[in-house]
């Protein structure tokens, strides 16, 4: 199994950019899934997208990529920021950045384990090498 590294840019995306507002996965998710179906790609269900998009948002929290935003960057006990962690899981899956997908091709090479904290900063150490 592998990750929706789409769907996980789309949440660190807007954890970034959260100050002052609830961070809301699922909604993101339905956001994500009309910009595919627009691209044509069809997704086999939005209810299960959206409930993946909220177990992203326990993982990363828990895995140590995001944390609660304090409240003088805007926190409101609803969103988050990134850590330094998740700085570099979004460099490394970021769509807007020119090159390949070798990044995201790493992390799948390790499955569900790629967002196991000692696991991915292995990967994101061998990344910055290549």
């Amino acid at each position: 199994m592998t990750y929706n590294w789409d769907l996980i840019e789309r949440l660190l995306h807007e954890v970034q950019n959260g100050a002052g507002e609830r961070f809301s996965p699922r909604a993101y998710a339905e956001e994500l899934a009309g910009e595919m179906e627009r691209a044509g790609e069809h997704l086999a269900s939005l209810d299960t997208f959206k409930a993946q998009a909220a177990d992203y948002e326990a993982q990363l929290l828990t895995a140590g990529f995001i944390a609660p935003r304090p409240e003088e960057q805007g926190g409101n006990g609803e969103n988050f920021i990134l850590t330094e962690r998740g700085l570099q899981l979004l460099s490394m899956i970021d769509s807007s950045f020119p090159g390949d997908e070798h990044p995201r091709d790493m992390l799948d090479q390790h499955g569900t384990a790629a967002l196991v904290p000692e696991v991915f900063d292995d990967i994101a150490a061998k990344a910055l090498l290549s």
